[in-house]
């Protein structure tokens, strides 16, 4: 079955080369086959397209008509494969990535700086959001990749473990005396703490741990973002539970002091997350595999 790209195809490089047999080397197909589709197309449109001349063929009025609009046509296509074929050499293309706060900063700003160095004609978007609202984003198709806070299960969303984060209980000079030994759960939460706001992944996590050894955390204060709690405990306003891999300079240089909790808070992952049922873009691909690389030195 011939179908009207096939005819309108044979009807533009017979135009453009005034000739059916140069027009059937180009589409590398007979010559009376050109001759069929020129006639199929000409019976389909109700008139003549082209007029027998000694050296080949000229447009009717009537095919010029329609080879203005078939010669767009066809610049659009391969303007369209030249498009595509940038976004496969990674020329071209956008990548939409989710990510809290946190994780923005100490994970995602390095790797978006080294692909942005690589790939500088990729668009980068970024949407700072909770784990949660990041996997909905996912699932609503608005972003290609999601940082998130593990442990989180979703049956649509594919989750590759990244890096490993070790929470702790840290403090400014006015709680320093609370660091001169172990401490466990219950009484540290006699203290005055800074945590994170409920709604967020790290919270829950931390609940849950304190739970399972029977003891119910009341902070003093709850706080949207682990540069906050960083801060807010070196003011001496309490005792925060921030990474300990994203303070390092900090208890380094005397800002802040660790708590030794016994037992120690359980390790927790980051996810890189993307959804099951859709395929990466060729720059999303890419972008994906320098994460799967993350590390924090």
């Amino acid at each position: 079955m011939v179908h009207n790209m096939d005819l309108y195809q044979a009807f533009y490089f017979t135009a453009r080369t005034g000739s059916l047999s140069r027009a059937a080397e180009e589409l590398y197909i007979t010559q009376p086959a050109v001759t069929h589709a020129i006639k199929q197309l000409e019976s389909k449109l109700g008139g003549p397209l082209f007029v027998r001349t000694s050296k080949g063929v000229t447009l009717t009025t009537e095919g010029e008509t329609l080879f203005t609009y078939i010669e767009q046509a066809y610049h659009f296509i391969l303007n369209g494969e030249r498009k595509i074929s940038e976004m496969h050499q990674l020329t071209h293309g956008e990548v939409k990535i989710g990510a809290g706060d946190t994780l923005c900063k100490h994970i995602l700003l390095p790797k978006l700086q080294a692909f942005h160095a690589a790939f500088p004609q990729i668009k980068l978007q970024i949407f700072n959001r909770t784990t949660a609202d990041t996997v909905t984003m996912l699932k609503e198709g608005k972003i290609d990749i999601g940082l998130i806070h593990l442990p989180f299960t979703d049956s649509a969303v594919y989750i590759e473990e990244s890096v490993s984060l070790q929470d702790c209980f840290v403090a400014g000079d006015r709680y320093q005396h609370v660091t001169g030994g172990e401490l466990t759960m219950e009484q540290l939460a006699a203290y005055p703490l800074i945590l994170l706001e409920k709604s967020s992944q790290t919270r829950a996590y931390l609940d849950a741990h304190a739970a399972k050894l029977g003891v119910k955390i009341k902070p003093e204060i709850e706080l949207g973002s682990m540069d906050l709690l960083v801060e807010f405990a070196q003011s001496g306003l309490g005792i925060a539970c921030v990474v300990k891999e994203f303070i390092h300079a900090d208890l380094a240089q005397g800002r802040l002091h660790e708590i030794q909790l016994t037992p120690p808070l359980p390790p927790r992952k980051v996810g890189i997350a993307r959804l099951k049922s859709t395929p990466l873009s060729a720059a999303a691909k890419q972008f994906y595999k320098q994460l799967l690389e993350s590390s924090l030195g």
